[in-house]
């Protein structure tokens, strides 16, 4: 089925346009259609009517009826035309006459129809007069009257003043129309920077009201999402650095106990506790401090790989530029291949440089998530018991912070079925 949208362009800057520029041509045809085909034809019928009814006057006066009472000078004053009963052909120059021009047909009919003879036509561009031959008995009749009396052939400057202050209109237009959109634009932009964490300092609302008004409420839903960012990261960072002093205190009462089993279980407790605050610390530092620019992603690939050793495999390019925070993009890759190789044998990271974005794919053989289960695997401190074992080291937020900095970006993160068997995580960047 046939939809409008289907034949409709897309963007709103030429919707906008197909929406002034139709209606004036359509209205601009139609009344060109209008005035030549009736009101003009018309004008022209008329004034053929005229001259040939002052033709046949001439004609009944060359022809010396009884009926025609008017004489020589009173027809050249009243009816303001010359003429010659008696015509020489070859006193008239056939070479600088034009015998076509609009609407001739018109007065043709006209004439043949009045006089009863046909009549020739023929223009005189030195002087713009009409010359009418036709015979009349034994005579050869020639009438020279103005063009202007017997044609409207100046009329196309009337459509064409209408097509000059269509266009300017037109131009009008397209003025208002981008400066509306260069508004919706800025804001569009605005808004993917906000979304990306970036701050766009000389970022204004503009525009029409509603333009205005809708600015206004992205700019205040961008302060609460940045006030709660910075509480949420405060707060982590001040549970996180209470919990040190207690942990640091434990840590010395262990170590002047006697080693035995358990004090050697209780410390590992500790390290795994101090683990988790330090990437705690680590994640709410991060998120300050690092500002976005542009870098190669793959040698930040290679180098956070090259940390595992040598069984982490990256292929792909040797070079892809991004734009973004250089040490959020490496903790989110870090977790990735860590949480890659907890759990499998063979890790792999694999690079591919799309038209729009970059794409990350870390495969791994292991036992994998099953798809009724990878969304929870996103969410924070979740442990998936089938896939997962709850002995596993780790604070269960690597797979979130992941895709919170993928998002932040204009990315995302999407678990799959991996080539080698287990689990691939596609970190997308756009470029």
């Amino acid at each position: 089925m046939l939809r409008l949208r289907d034949i409709t362009p897309r963007g709103l800057y030429a919707r906008s346009m197909l929406m002034v520029i139709a209606p004036v041509v359509l209205i601009l045809s139609l009344m060109s259609w209008y005035y030549y085909d009736s009101h003009i034809a018309e004008v022209n019928r008329k004034l053929g009517q005229s001259i040939a009814r002052d033709a046949s006057l001439v004609q009944a006066y060359c022809d010396r009826r009884q009926d025609t009472v008017l004489d020589r000078r009173t027809i050249d004053e009243r009816l303001d035309m010359t003429f010659t009963c008696d015509s020489d052909a070859a006193n008239i120059d056939r070479s600088s006459h034009v015998n076509v021009f609009s609407y001739s047909g018109t007065l043709d009919d006209e004439l043949e129809t009045r006089l009863g003879v046909p009549v020739e036509t023929a223009l005189d561009p030195r002087d713009s007069m009409l010359h009418l031959r036709f015979p009349s008995g034994p005579r050869t009749v020639e009438i020279i009257v103005e063009r202007k009396r017997v044609l409207t052939v100046n009329s196309h400057f009337f459509i064409v003043w209408v097509i000059l202050f269509s266009l300017f209109m037109v131009m009008l237009a397209i003025g208002f129309l981008n400066q509306q959109v260069q508004s919706i634009l800025r804001l569009s932009k605005a808004a993917r920077a906000f979304g990306r964490g970036r701050d766009v300092p000389d970022f204004r609302p503009s525009g029409a009201n509603e333009v205005r008004e809708a600015a206004r409420a992205v700019i205040d839903m961008k302060n609460r999402l940045t006030a709660f960012a910075e509480q949420r990261t405060a707060m982590l960072a001040g549970v996180s650095h209470d919990l040190r002093t207690p942990l640091t205190r434990l840590k010395l009462a262990l170590a002047m106990m006697e080693e035995t089993d358990d004090i050697k279980a209780a410390r590992a407790d500790l390290d795994d506790m101090s683990m988790m605050l330090d990437e705690y610390l680590t994640f709410a530092r991060g998120e300050e401090g690092d500002d976005p620019s542009d870098f190669d992603l793959a040698e930040l690939v290679r180098d956070a790989a090259a940390g595992f050793g040598p069984h982490v495999t990256v292929a792909g390019p040797e070079r892809i530029m991004v734009n973004g925070r250089r040490l959020a993009i490496k903790r989110a890759v870090t977790n990735l291949v860590s949480n890659a190789i907890k759990f499998a044998t063979d890790t792999q990271i694999t690079l591919v440089d799309g038209p729009h974005a970059a794409d990350i794919h870390v495969d791994d053989n292991g036992p994998g998530i099953a798809a009724d289960l990878r969304e929870d695997a996103f969410r924070p401190f979740m442990r998936l018991d089938e896939a997962r074992t709850q002995n596993t080291p780790g604070t269960g937020l690597g797979l979130t912070l992941a895709r919170d900095t993928a998002r932040a970006h204009g990315g995302d993160l999407r678990l799959s079925d991996s080539p080698l068997g287990g689990l691939r995580a596609s970190l997308r960047l756009p470029h």
